[in-house]
């Protein structure tokens, strides 16, 4: 088939690649959101979708806006028979649905209905899910709603950040949405509408939502904070400045009061409204990360000292 591929962020690289490898598929173009401002220069940079497009010798797209009419100009001059989408970053208008024969197929990184919106993996994270996965769907107006052609799961490992679980779904993914396209493409696949029951939403995590709340029980505070490595970062203050945190382990019970420290030589204890939490490496700010003992030795900690 004829595809047009649209996509911004590393996730979506490697549906790219296989495509790009398919026998079957000829990308004709890569549709992406345009450069942002990115590293410490702030300087516009092209996703990591665009460069590898590039780099393919294929024509880019960066449309301000999918309606932007002269976009969909160019699209219908592609004339492609499908759009394959994995995290485009922009919701796509109705006429912008309508110009593939064969629409729109999104990939999904949750087993959808469940975990609908920007974050499926991050969620799936916090709130201690067993199993995720990755669903293909014909997209349409409605957020996630679209009739799905396929899944594949995937376990959600112990010590699993949200980075690391999203590596593996967005290989796995990969695979997943090149069987649908060629399933698609052999009139062998017909999309099953989502069940009304089991919808849950899965909005973006900003900045504050990774501030760490001591009170919550130490379960949550590990949880949250995988869900939130690598991004956007889970942070909490110590002595009024930020101090960024990498993954924790319960260490379990603790005569600490929540955020209180507790050094020694070997680590670093934090009180919670239950079970302690073991640090893991600590960002101060302006500084690289390094193990927790390492900073407190630093820090020369008090007796009675809390974070946040």
């Amino acid at each position: 088939m004829r595809l047009v591929f649209a996509g911004t962020p590393a996730p979506a690289v490697p549906t790219l690649r296989a495509l790009l490898d398919s026998p079957r598929h000829e990308v004709r173009a890569v549709i992406t959101r345009p450069p942002a401002p990115a590293g410490r220069g702030r300087r516009p940079a092209a996703s990591p979708v665009g460069t590898v497009a590039s780099e393919a010798g294929l024509p880019v797209l960066t449309p301000r806006r999918p309606g932007d009419p002269q976009f969909l100009a160019e699209l219908a001059r592609l004339a492609p028979d499908c759009c394959p989408v994995v995290a485009y970053g922009a919701l796509i208008p109705a006429p912008v649905l309508s110009i593939p024969r064969r629409g729109w197929v999104n990939l999904h990184f949750s087993l959808l209905p469940a975990w609908r919106g920007a974050a499926p993996v991050q969620h799936a994270v916090l709130h201690g899910d067993e199993v995720t996965g990755a669903s293909t769907f014909l997209l349409e107006e409605g957020l996630d709603t679209g009739p799905v052609y396929g899944v594949v799961t995937e376990p959600i490992r112990p010590q699993d950040t949200a980075g690391a679980l999203l590596d593996r779904l967005a290989h796995s993914g990969a695979q997943l949405m090149l069987a649908t396209l060629d399933g698609i493409e052999d009139d062998r696949l017909v999309p099953v509408p989502q069940p009304g029951d089991g919808v849950s939403f899965a909005p973006k995590l900003t900045v504050d939502d990774a501030r760490v709340d001591w009170s919550a029980p130490g379960r949550h505070v590990e949880r949250l904070i995988r869900a939130c490595t690598p991004q956007p970062g889970a942070w909490t203050t110590f002595r009024g400045d930020r101090l960024k945190l990498g993954p924790v382990r319960l260490r379990g019970a603790a005569d600490l009061a929540p955020g209180e420290l507790q050094a020694t030589r070997s680590g670093v204890a934090v009180g919670t409204a239950g079970p302690a939490v073991e640090l893991g490496e600590v960002q101060p700010a302006g500084k690289r990360p390094i193990p927790a003992a390492d900073w407190a030795r630093g820090a020369r900690i008090g007796h009675g000292e809390r974070l946040g």
